[in-house]
């Protein structure tokens, strides 16, 4: 789905939450969106300055904390990046393949995967409450 059309549906869901999507917010998920791989707080704030000189690390870090709020990024916990969420609006499992050796991310969707860890943790008198899975290894193209 092209970047713009990802940016009108970002917007559009935002405001059906009774929240804004101001320009800032939208720089930063349109950068996110221009990345295959996770991206981190620092590597948007260089990118941001390009356009806008005066941005500060705070001025990302607040894009980002709306951003994941309202499901439109995720976070990937193994290193301290993001990437843009492609199918928000809605509360799911997230599983990543990351390349060790490109930096790829691929976010993908098994509810397999999500229903067998749920049943086991539930097993266990667990209740998962968020689930957020990386797989390490190397891509089609680096293998």
């Amino acid at each position: 789905m092209p970047s713009t059309t990802l940016v009108n549906k970002a917007r559009q869901h935002c405001e059906n939450q009774g929240a804004r999507f101001t320009s800032q917010r939208e720089k930063v998920y349109s950068l996110l969106l221009d990345h295959e791989s996770s991206v981190g707080a620092y590597e948007l704030l260089d990118a941001l300055k390009e356009t806008e000189q005066s941005a500060k690390p705070a001025t990302v870090y607040r894009a980002l904390d709306f951003l994941l709020e309202f499901g439109l990024v995720h976070k990937v916990e193994s290193s301290n990046a993001f990437i843009a969420c492609h199918h928000f609006g809605c509360n799911h499992p997230v599983q990543f393949l990351i390349c060790d050796k490109c930096g790829s991310v691929k976010e993908i969707q098994s509810e397999g995967l999500h229903e067998t860890l749920d049943n086991q943790a539930k097993s266990e008198g667990f209740k998962v409450v968020k689930q957020t899975i990386e797989a390490h290894g190397l891509c089609q193209n680096c293998q």
